[in-house]
């Protein structure tokens, strides 16, 4: 075994991801001893998870090459960028065999469940009511990786030194203890705990334990796939809906903030500026939606509070959980919830969107450049804001970095939303919602994204997923370093 991963660790760094991605698309074979009757679809996992592996081997036997290690032409996360880029879209075509090999699915709808399940998206054209038991659990572990992440994983077994670029570029900004593998581990740790733990009450409280391990892991990593037609719904139990909630709530949480929760350092947690902006918007958003269901759709008092805060949470926190039809909401609930999907989860979380920590450095910008035009030119005030690590300076640095992500961010949004409109010639409010799911990855639908929606449409959504997940620079740097590789190879043959 040590000879194994001394050989895997001397390897291409893509060797490696190959055979990580060829490993997880074998799990659900697990499953196939529960269930005698789907044995048939073993081969469906185990052919493209021995072409990853053997894919894999071959690429670490050529050991590495001068380009995996960082060169003077591109900085860390230019070089990090790259193999990420490379490991999601190999999971996507890794992900999508299975369902193309059993004949589940066509090629564009396994490959769009696919993307949906690894960016932790939840929109789906699957039926989940037909479709067997091997497959929705591999709908859901693509949830529960996707949320972790390939790099996260890979680094977990090896290192290297490019561990560090490759950690930043997948979007993980928190170090949570002195050395990068202890904090992959520590990470990792806190997941499975919760894994644990989620399965453990979703059973407890009458789920069955295969739906309680496939929620479990979809409402960790804030991805939204369910084995019911109704989602969470199905059930109408309350106590099923507190403990989603829950499940969402620490799924949509920095990785850093529950160590801090972990070790029981609650004063420190609630000094946490996201976590307290995040409990504000809940406080703020659930009475406007809860008075929007009571005036329009003669809703209870109890009623309306019970689902305003449900969807509340299932939206910021990306999962789409549900727990009745969205889209037969008012349209100023439905516009709520459309702002909740841009705004999204915390930073380094398993959530989407411009995330809770960004949304809120936006408006302490704004109101201190407001507050500046309204104070003498000569007053100057030093801004600060709480991470789990503590105080943090607002510099031009992190406003610039804000800035101008948020803008990127709104643009995609708007380019995709009005593509959206074109492909499916469908009103600009429903394209809206589709689409802020899409690339919130959220996976809440207002029925636009079903079995018979149009290619066009489902590739927008795809792209929109993929650039949610890894959010939009990190593609747009990969692509940038790949093209500039190939000039360089080209200049120099």
């Amino acid at each position: 075994m040590s000879k194994l991963r001394a050989y895997i660790s001397g390897g291409s760094i893509y060797g490696k991801l190959m055979l990580l991605i060829g490993v997880l698309i074998m799990v659900p074979i697990l499953v196939l001893p529960f269930y005698h009757d789907e044995i048939k679809y073993a081969v469906s996992f185990m052919l493209p998870s021995l072409v990853s592996i053997g894919a894999g081997l071959a690429a670490c036997h050529t050991k590495k090459h001068k380009e995996d290690e960082i060169s003077g032409w591109q900085s860390s996360l230019q070089k990090g960028s790259l193999p990420v880029l490379f490991a999601w879209c190999f999971g996507f075509a890794a992900g999508a065999a299975p369902f193309v090999i059993s004949g589940q699915m066509s090629v564009i709808h396994a490959l769009f469940e696919s993307v949906s399940g690894w960016t932790t998206t939840g929109l789906t054209v699957a039926d989940v009511t037909t479709m067997p038991h091997v497959f929705l659990f591999h709908r859901s572990f693509m949830q529960y990786c996707g949320g972790l992440g390939f790099i996260l994983m890979i680094l977990l077994l090896v290192g290297g030194k490019q561990a560090i670029s490759l950690y930043d570029a997948e979007g993980h900004p928190d170090r949570l203890m002195p050395s990068l593998r202890r904090t992959v581990r520590t990470i990792v740790s806190i997941y499975m705990g919760f894994l644990t733990l989620g399965t453990l009450l979703y059973s407890l409280f009458g789920m069955k334990l295969f739906d309680a391990v496939c929620h479990t892991m979809s409402a960790l990593s804030t991805a939204g796939f369910t084995t019911q037609q109704n989602s969470i719904g199905q059930y109408g139990s309350f106590p099923i809906e507190v403990i989603t909630i829950i499940l969402m709530l620490v799924g949509s949480t920095n990785f850093a903030v529950l160590l801090l929760l972990t070790k029981f350092k609650f004063r420190k947690i609630v000094r946490v500026s996201e976590l307290r902006f995040m409990f504000g918007l809940i406080a703020v958003f659930v009475p406007l939606i809860a008075f929007s269901l009571m005036t329009e759709m003669g809703m209870g008092f109890g009623m309306s509070l019970h689902q305003s805060l449900f969807g509340i949470v299932t939206t910021f926190t990306t999962t789409g959980y549900s727990t009745m039809n969205y889209a037969a909401w008012p349209p100023f609930a439905v516009g709520l919830l459309i702002v909740l999907m841009i705004i999204g989860g915390s930073i380094g979380s398993t959530a989407g969107g411009i995330k809770l920590g960004r949304a809120y450095l936006l408006i302490r910008i704004a109101r201190a450049n407001i507050k500046k035009r309204l104070s003498p030119s000569r007053r100057v005030t030093a801004q600060n804001y709480y991470r789990a690590q503590g105080k943090v300076p607002i510099d031009n640095s992190l406003i610039a970095d804000t800035c101008s992500f948020v803008f990127c961010y709104i643009m995609v949004f708007i380019i995709g939303t009005l593509l959206i409109t074109l492909t499916e010639s469908c009103t600009l409010y429903d394209a809206m919602f589709e689409f802020a799911s899409a690339f919130g990855t959220v996976g809440i639908s207002n029925g636009l994204t079903n079995a018979f929606t149009g290619t066009g449409t489902l590739i927008i959504e795809m792209i929109g997923m993929a650039l949610g997940r890894l959010e939009v620079y990190i593609v747009f740097i990969g692509i940038h370093a790949g093209i500039t590789k190939i000039k360089i190879r080209l200049t120099k043959t």
